[in-house]
C-alpha cells in the first residue's frame, strides 16, 4: 500500500500545464532547426575550404548556357525613347510601362522561334 500511495503522489507532481507543453515543444523545435541550419552552414564552409585546398572545381560537370543578347536595334531604340518620355509626362509613363510589358511577353516567343531553327 505504501508503494501505491507513493506512485499516486508522484503522478500528482508530474502534471504539466498545456501552455507549458506548447512552449516546451516550440523551444525544442526551434533548437532543432537552429542546430540543423548551423550544421548545414558549417558543412558548406568546410566543403568550400576543402575544395579550395584540393583545387576542386564545383562547376566542373555543369553545363553553362550562353548569355542572351538582344540584337534587334528597334527594340533597343524603343526602350530608349520610352525612358526619355517617362521623365517628361506621367501619362507617357503608363504607356511606357505597358509597352515594356508587351515587349517582355514577346521576347520569349522570339527566343523559342530562334531555338527551333
Amino acid at each position: 500500500m505504501n508503494m501505491l500511495n507513493a506512485i499516486q503522489e508522484a503522478s500528482k507532481m508530474l502534471y504539466i500545464d498545456p501552455a507549458a507543453t506548447s512552449v516546451l515543444l516550440s523551444s525544442i523545435t526551434a533548437i532543432v532547426v537552429a542546430v540543423g541550419a548551423s550544421i548545414i552552414i558549417f558543412w558548406r564552409k568546410f566543403k568550400k575550404k576543402v575544395g579550395k585546398t584540393l583545387h576542386l572545381d564545383p562547376n566542373a560537370g555543369k553545363e553553362v548556357e550562353d548569355e542572351l543578347v538582344v540584337t534587334d536595334a528597334e527594340i533597343v531604340e524603343e526602350t530608349k525613347a520610352e525612358t526619355e518620355t517617362v521623365a517628361e509626362e506621367p501619362a507617357a509613363q503608363e504607356k511606357a510601362e505597358e509597352v515594356k510589358e508587351e515587349t517582355v511577353e514577346e521576347e520569349p516567343k522570339k527566343e523559342e522561334v530562334k531555338e527551333e531553327k
